[in-house]
């Protein structure tokens, strides 16, 4: 299965599940990231350390490990 982290700017995906502690997962949730959200990847940073991920009309910015423990397919 594919992570949040592995995706390119431009691609867009559906998430699947978020394997995260109930702090950053409350946190997602609260800005839109859950279970079959569909959302875009705006931008990743030069050193892979951080990207930028649409969701709606919500721009959020997650670090790569943070990426990592969300499944996505592609869309």
């Amino acid at each position: 299965m594919k992570t949040l982290a592995d995706m390119s700017a431009g691609e867009m995906a559906v998430v699947i599940k978020i394997d995260a502690k109930d702090e950053l997962k409350q946190r997602l949730f609260s800005f839109g990231l859950r279970k079959n959200s569909v959302l875009k990847i705006k931008a990743t940073s030069m050193a892979k350390s951080t990207m930028e991920i649409e969701i709606g009309s919500t721009l959020i910015a997650l670090r790569y490990e943070e990426a990592k423990s969300i499944l996505v397919s592609e869309r």
